[in-house]
């Protein structure tokens, strides 16, 4: 990988938000000139501190919903809120950032010639009737519901792609990310691993939706990149959608307890009423990813999620802002 992947002009799009920064971070290591372009929406600063300074690093602010015009080799476009507190706080701008992203991004990979990676997402299965979810299932969303703005929004995202595919010839990748989770997830995204280990944290009830019964697969961060690096090094003629996440599945409440375990919090477990729309089942099918991209995770969720409370614990003994 490493010679294939040398000297390269590399456009992240929300390269400061939990994967983008992470992205960046590998990419810069690995010797390419990145750009990483966000409106610092949900993205943070914080996330690449560590990288401004870096010759072969350049922050822009930009929002994706409007042109952009760079000379680059590759486009990873990962540009969009990502949880259901950010993604419904405002719901037409995050179909506008998954929608119109897509086609400027597009029109941007189609005028320098590069080659363009979709971060799209488990959310395009909805609640899924077929498990686990391969990537020849179509899904089963509810098309206006209140998370309709980001399932649609990626979903429609994905027609732009293979559109441009056939029509234009354009090199494209397509990743469905599956629920993924480590150090620089936002502390208010009101996803379940950062809420969870937050609350422990702070020796808050943990709040758990629902009776915990229904399951997803928890990804670490460092597998999940290397993922999206392999599959844009896959050749012109493989072009996804391929899933990318851990098959291993846990129930809301098992992942609870886990993190009440590894924090050795005196939390206890409180139960709300289970929101709209929020599906029972995720769990990905990796046939595909272990055939065309030679991967698959690494990272133990036990492993995983003590790298991720150290990250938390840190960032709360300093108080530093959300």
């Amino acid at each position: 990988m490493a010679n294939e992947y040398s000297n390269k002009r590399i456009l992240v799009t929300g390269g400061a938000g939990f994967l983008g920064s992470h992205l960046c971070e590998r990419l810069i290591a690995q010797g390419h000139d990145v750009l990483c372009v966000d409106n610092l929406f949900t993205g943070s600063r914080d996330n690449i501190l560590h990288l401004i300074g870096n010759p072969r690093f350049e922050l822009m602010r930009h929002d994706v919903t409007f042109p952009l015009y760079v000379e680059v080799d590759e486009i990873f476009n990962l540009a969009c809120p990502a949880s259901p507190v950010h993604y419904q706080y405002d719901p037409v701008q995050t179909t506008k950032t998954s929608v119109h992203g897509a086609i400027n991004m597009l029109g941007l990979a189609k005028r320098v010639k590069a080659k363009i990676l979709q971060a799209s997402t488990s959310e395009v299965y909805g609640d899924p009737q077929v498990h686990p979810q391969t990537e020849d299932y179509w899904g089963h969303v509810n098309p206006i519901g209140i998370r309709s703005c980001y399932d649609e929004g990626k979903r429609c995202a994905e027609t732009l792609f293979f559109d441009y595919h056939r029509q234009h010839k354009l090199r494209i990748k397509v990743a469905r990310i599956f629920n993924t989770y480590g150090p620089r997830m936002h502390p208010n995204d009101g996803r379940v691993v950062s809420n969870f280990i937050v609350q422990a944290l702070k020796g808050q009830d943990i709040t758990v939706y629902g009776k915990g019964e229904q399951t997803r697969s928890f990804c670490y961060v460092d597998d999940l990149i290397e993922a999206l690096m392999r599959l844009m090094n896959t050749g012109d003629d493989f072009t996804g959608p391929v899933n990318v996440g851990n098959p291993g599945e846990f129930t809301i409440l098992q992942l609870a307890e886990k993190v009440i375990e590894l924090t050795g919090s005196s939390s206890r477990v409180v139960f709300r009423p289970l929101p709209g729309d929020d599906p029972m089942q995720r769990q990905p099918d990796l046939t595909l990813a272990r055939a065309k991209l030679g991967w698959e995770p690494t990272t133990a969720l036990a492993d995983g999620l003590k790298r991720t409370i150290a990250y938390f614990d840190s960032r709360l003994s300093k108080s530093l802002p959300a």
